[in-house]
């Protein structure tokens, strides 16, 4: 028997020059978005670290770590709405080792 869902994590990065209030709007769409799709499990910001190296000329960004269930064709709508949503740098979805 298949499963109906399976744990994840998704790992982004907004644009450090949004300023406060625009990156607390992105966190909240995609826990609004991950919540109307699955079960919410925790959300870690990291905050502002250095990037490995400069993405759009920046050496810096904004991370956030969210652990979530959900079914198995949701991570490709939330890759997809990552990619196309502005401030955000980087988007990495895994599936989540039990």
């Amino acid at each position: 028997m298949a499963k109906t869902s399976e744990k994840y994590e998704v790992l982004y990065i907004i644009d450090p020059d949004l300023g406060e209030e625009a990156t607390s709007a992105l966190v909240e769409k995609f826990k609004t978005l991950i919540e109307q799709n699955g079960t919410l499990g925790e959300i870690d910001e990291w905050g502002k670290r250095r990037l490995a190296y400069p993405i759009n000329d920046k050496p810096e960004g904004y991370y956030v770590l969210v652990k979530f269930t959900a079914g198995p064709e949701f991570p490709a709508e939330l890759d997809r709405v990552m990619k196309i949503t502005d401030g955000v740098v980087r988007s990495l979805i895994t599936l989540a080792a039990e």
